[in-house]
C-alpha cells in the first residue's frame, strides 16, 4: 500500500511507515498529516501488524511543518486546523496505539518533526542525525507534545534552553541527553532498525501495549493511582495466552512463541 506522502510496507508482522516528501524533507502539508492518521488507524487495526515503523524518505526525518502551505493565500489551513486536526491527533495515536512504535530518525527533525519523533515507544538514529526545536525561529512555541515530553525526558533547564534558543544538537548528544534509546551506525542503521522491530514483533504484543498504557499514565499519577493501575494491567497481562505460553516456555526451557493475545 502507499500514497503520495506516506509509504507503508509490510514484513514480518511490522509495519514500515514512510514519511514520503524527500524534495521538502518531509515536512507536513494537511495531506501527508491526515494520511499518516489514516495509516496509523489501519496498523492499529491489522492483527498482523504487531510492530510500527516510523521513519522518512530521503536525507531527512522530517522538517515540520511546510511553511509554503501556511504562507499560500488559498491553502492555509490556519493554525486551529493544523493542531488540532494535524499534530494533536498524530500524536494522540502514537500514544494511544497499543503496539510498540519505533523511531527511526533517518535524518534532520526539526520542529514537529523533531516532537513527532520524541512520542514514539523508542527512538532510535544514526550518527549523522541531528535535532531542533525550530519553533522560536519563526515566532512560533513548540506544538506537538514537545512541551510535554521534551521536559520529562531531559529536565526543564534542558528542555527550556533548546526551546527558546532553537539549538540544534547531534543524536550523540540527543542520546546522552536522554532524549533517545541509542545511536546507531549510519552504514548499518536500516538494518539495526530492521532487528530491532522484528524483535519487538515477537514479543508479547499484549503485554507491550499495556505497558505503554501504564507509561502514559505515569506521566501524570501519583503513587497511589499508578500502583492501582500496574495492578489492574498485570491481572489482564497474566489472564493472555502469551503469559501462559512465557511461563510454559520457561519451564520447558524453549524460545516462546508468543502470539501477541
Amino acid at each position: 500500500m502507499s500514497n503520495q506522502s506516506i509509504k507503508i510496507t509490510i514484513q514480518n508482522n511490522v509495519a514500515y511507515v514512510t514519511l514520503n516528501r524527500p524534495e521538502v524533507f518531509n515536512s507536513f502539508n494537511r495531506e501527508m498529516a491526515l494520511r499518516l492518521q489514516d495509516t496509523l488507524d489501519q496498523c492499529e487495526q491489522n492483527d498482523e501488524i504487531r510492530a510500527i515503523v516510523l521513519t522518512g524518505e530521503g536525507k531527512a526525518f522530517c522538517a515540520g511543518q511546510d511553511l509554503k502551505e501556511v504562507t499560500h493565500p488559498e491553502l492555509n489551513p490556519g493554525f486551529k486546523k493544523i493542531l488540532e486536526e494535524h499534530y494533536n491527533p498524530i500524536i494522540q495515536r502514537i500514544r494511544n496505539i497499543e503496539k510498540p512504535i519505533v523511531g527511526a530518525i533517518n535524518g534532520v527533525a526539526a520542529g514537529a518533526g523533531a516532537n513527532i519523533a520524541l512520542a514514539c515507544d523508542i527512538v532510535v538514529a544514526h550518527e549523522k542525525v541531528s535535532f531542533i526545536q525550530a519553533f522560536s525561529k519563526i515566532g512560533l512555541i513548540p506544538d506537538s507534545a514537545g512541551t510535554f515530553f521534551l521536559p520529562r525526558l531531559i529536565g526543564f533547564q534542558k528542555a527550556s534552553a533548546l526551546m527558546m534558543l532553537g539549538d540544534r544538537i547531534s543524536a550523540v548528544e540527543a542520546e546522552r541527553l536522554g532524549m533517545l534509546y541509542k545511536v546507531l551506525p549510519l552504514e548499518t542503521f536500516k538494518e539495526e532498525v530492521t532487528a530491532l522491530a522484528e524483535k519487538l514483533a515477537k514479543m508479547p504484543t499484549k503485554a507491550l501495549g499495556l505497558t505503554k498504557k501504564v507509561l502514559n499514565q505515569s506521566l501524570t499519577n501519583d503513587l497511589e493511582s499508578q500502583l492501582a493501575l500496574e495492578s489492574k494491567h498485570q491481572i489482564e497481562a497474566s489472564e493472555s495466552e502469551d503469559y501462559r505460553e512465557g511461563v510454559a516456555s520457561f519451564v520447558e526451557k524453549r524460545t516462546p512463541n508468543f502470539k501477541g493475545k
